[in-house]
């Protein structure tokens, strides 16, 4: 398994930063719909039945199925021979600050729901904020693979 692994290396790593690609665009862009949701829409109007298709869309078809290709691409990479030093910090940042992606993925999809539900109790303001994590976190994976500190 390990000859497969090493040998389809640069394709799997292709395919794992098409993948980071597509993800960290829906991370950029999803607070920003929920921003314009909450600051433009009326609940009960046609522009709120808008925002919830095209929140679904970018959630279920493009980051769901991202996400998922990053976590199994970025695990064949972890399993590739030679590649990981553990005895590096650099590993585990990288890590950790995947999962803290994850956890901020989920945490959208949460936001999304309660969109649909009607009980949004967010802010613009407050979904600006949010929107700087996935800048933060990619700051951290980015320098800590390239870095390798």
């Amino acid at each position: 398994m390990s000859d497969l692994l090493a040998s389809a290396y640069p394709w799997i790593k292709s395919l794992h930063i098409m993948a980071v690609i597509s993800w960290m665009a829906g991370l950029f862009y999803f607070p920003r719909l929920l921003v314009n949701h909450v600051e433009r829409a009326d609940p009960t109007g046609l522009l709120h039945e808008t925002y919830q298709d095209m929140e679904m869309k970018l959630f279920k078809v493009i980051m769901q199925p991202a996400m998922i290709a990053t976590w199994i691409f970025g695990l064949c990479l972890v399993v590739t021979p030679g590649i990981v030093d553990w005895s590096s910090w650099w590993p585990w940042v990288k890590g950790a600050s995947v999962i803290a992606m994850t956890v901020f993925h989920e945490w959208l999809g949460k936001r999304r729901k309660d969109f649909i539900n009607g009980s949004n109790t967010l802010s613009g303001r407050q979904y600006r904020l949010m929107n700087e994590v996935p800048t933060l976190l990619m700051v951290l994976i980015v320098v800590s693979v390239v870095v390798k500190f």
